[in-house]
């Protein structure tokens, strides 16, 4: 599944991937520095229910939210983790097979610690400033 939108129609996009997403609980976001991975995941989370305020969790490597109903959303950013072990090691593993949904940045870092099911999601920044969104469903 494919779509390509302005960063006006954000709220439309993230509405259209839960649609498409339903049935998925690890969600991997690939895409180069500042193509909006992060911004995404924002209006995902705020679509969902989160009341929190949902931050990038680049120091922190995981955020937890819980859900209207109840149940957590894990934000994750692989981005400062070298391999899987370190990966393992900081505890991914827990949240990735946890049966929360479970968002997750720079996944290419560790991609040995991910579950055979997911949704692959590729994030591109258009010359036009528009984004494309390409999802790709593993099970």
């Amino acid at each position: 599944m494919e779509k390509t939108f302005g960063i006006t129609e954000i709220e439309a996009v993230a509405k259209w991937f839960w649609q498409q997403c339903v049935n998925f609980k690890v969600i991997a976001f690939y895409g180069e520095m500042g193509v909006g991975k992060t911004t995404l995941i924002h209006q995902l989370c705020k679509i969902i229910g989160v009341k929190d305020a949902v931050s990038s969790p680049t120091f922190s490597l995981i955020n937890a939210y819980k859900t209207p109903s109840g149940s957590t959303l894990y934000h994750i950013d692989l981005y400062r983790i070298r391999d899987d072990e370190e990966a393992r090691a900081a505890g991914m593993e827990d949240a990735l097979f946890s049966g929360e949904i479970c968002l997750v940045e720079w996944p290419e870092k560790a991609l040995g610690i991910f579950p055979e099911t997911r949704v692959d999601v590729h994030l591109t920044l258009n010359l036009d400033y528009t984004r494309h969104i390409k999802l790709s469903f593993k099970s």
